[in-house]
């Protein structure tokens, strides 16, 4: 197997269904798109031993993809019932049938050694570790791993927080790089998948284009090759990403990849999720992985102000940052929201005068109402938390009100900045029945016409989508990481594509 590293293919499609027609059906189809690499997961068919047959069947019609056999036991969090000896009979019959490689949990191969063995030159033999719980100190797992000889080793835990991430892709710093499959489970460990690829992993899952994938944090091979290019990056790519919780609905990735790749940057953009008490966990990763600069969203803009060494003067002063990039070994903060509200605002009036309701308190909230202060207009404040709502008038020089005067009196423009509305929750508005402005500009790009916008059209008002503050304020961020000017046409493009996507995804 001198030449594995070489031959085998690096995305593999994991295929667990529980109806052996359906994984047929979903491992043809994903051949047919050109991917190259299955995993069947015989253990979740209710006859595994039906399985050889089904390998044998499939690669009959697709002899040039690579079959990747698993039959998991219960015990180590798969589904087979029966013995070792039956386990390892069935990925025996797998290999005849013409699987060229057999995954095998690290309990059954330190319990039948000489089986295993057995197996050594038939097929490539793939010793895994799976962690449920959590990602445990890796270099006493992985001399428990090498106890047993294989062709390949497979690690994977569950990441609690970012650094678990570096954690378990710090084993290919010492261990054969071309035998290692790492990552780790759950959205949180994301990254690691796309990473471990970049770090000379052997190769890393993506679920099939139509089913549910068979471990948390799994994307599509589509994603993984066209929007990450996974099996295309080289060593020497510059990081960035977006932390955010939840981030699972941000369309950066989608947006600074197209963008990275236009512009021919070798880089990559990832996301991760954040939670509230995980920022300073986060930069142990940024620091080390290291990242070039990311984008900053909710519920961070804030509380990330403490973990930078510069600030500028309007984001000072903002209370909140969205953008962090890394200059001469020090963290820098702006805020590029600025922006992202006043270029479009500026595009359809002028800002002096105008009489402005801002809609929230958080960062982009502040965003809005120091902005629009700074270029003359008369701003109002209001939200659902009293005290906040005042601190922020009294901080930008704005008039504190509450919701229900608010959407009783008339200004020229709202700028709603509030999370109300978003995906998955575009059933909702901030206002009950009457939008307050001529001029509506909804901050929220996810789903592209929220029922806020619908609302403000049905009322005979103007209305801007959130997905031009979005694209302007990633221009901004693009030339910082990269000190390259942004593809306009190509991000906004991008941005369009990714919100109908995720909303074709919500509607299927």
């Amino acid at each position: 197997m001198m030449l594995l590293r070489n031959s085998i293919p690096r995305i593999c499609i994991a295929l667990g269904l529980t109806d052996g027609g359906r994984l047929l059906e979903h491992a043809r189809r994903e051949a047919d798109a050109g991917e190259r690499f299955l995993e069947f997961r015989l253990d979740y068919l209710p006859s595994p031993e039906a399985g050889p047959d089904l390998i044998r069947k499939f690669l009959k019609a697709y002899p040039d993809c690579w079959v990747l056999a698993t039959c998991r036991r219960h015990q180590n969090h798969g589904r087979f019932n029966g013995s070792i000896e039956e386990q390892l009979q069935i990925l025996t019959a797998a290999i005849e049938a013409g699987a060229r490689a057999v995954d095998i949990e690290i309990e059954t191969a330190e319990a039948a050694k000489g089986r295993v063995r057995e197996l050594e030159g038939r097929a490539v033999v793939v010793i895994s570790y799976h962690n449920y719980e959590g990602t445990p100190a890796m270099e006493p797992v992985m001399r428990r791993m090498a106890k047993v000889p294989a062709d390949a080793y497979k690690v994977v835990t569950t990441a609690r927080k970012p650094s678990d991430n570096l954690r378990v892709l710090s084993l290919s710093k010492s261990f054969p790089k071309s035998k290692l499959v790492l990552l780790a489970m759950s959205e949180t460990g994301f990254p690691s998948r796309v990473l471990s690829m970049v770090m000379g992993g052997l190769y890393t899952y993506a679920t099939p284009s139509a089913a549910e994938g068979t471990a948390a944090g799994q994307v599509c091979a589509r994603q993984m090759r066209q929007m990450y290019r996974a099996d295309k990056l080289s060593k020497n790519c510059k990081y960035y990403g977006v932390i955010a919780d939840p981030v699972r609905h941000s369309i950066s990735p989608a947006v600074h990849n197209r963008a990275l790749q236009a512009k021919r940057v070798d880089g990559l953009y990832l996301p991760f999720l954040v939670a509230p008490l995980q920022l300073k966990d986060f930069f142990v990763l940024a620091e080390k992985l290291p990242l070039q600069g990311f984008s900053v969203t909710i519920p961070h803009k804030q509380r990330i102000l403490r973990y930078l060494d510069a600030v500028d003067p309007l984001s000072k002063r903002i209370g909140a940052v969205n953008t962090v990039w890394r200059k001469a070994g020090k963290w820098r903060g702006t805020n590029t929201d600025a922006a992202g509200v006043r270029v479009p605002l500026e595009k359809r009036t002028r800002l002096g005068n105008k009489s402005v309701l801002v809609v929230g308190n958080g960062g982009a909230a502040r965003s809005a109402a120091f902005t629009l202060a700074d270029a003359g207009a008369q701003v109002t404040v209001t939200g659902r938390n009293p005290d906040r709502v005042r601190a922020l008038a009294k901080a930008c020089g704005g008039t504190p009100v509450m919701p229900e005067a608010a959407e009783k009196a008339d200004y020229d423009i709202v700028v709603h900045a509030t999370p109300v509305g978003m995906w998955p929750h575009g059933d909702e508005c901030f206002f009950a029945e009457r939008v307050p402005g001529e001029l509506v500009f909804d901050l929220v790009y996810t789903p592209a016409r929220t029922k806020l916008l619908a609302m403000a059209e049905a009322q005979g008002r103007t209305v801007v989508p959130g997905i031009e503050m979005f694209v302007e304020q990633a221009l901004a961020q693009f030339e910082l990481f990269t000190g390259v000017a942004g593809p306009r046409a190509v991000m906004e493009k991008a941005a369009r594509e990714a919100i109908e996507e995720q909303q074709g995804r919500q509607g299927a």
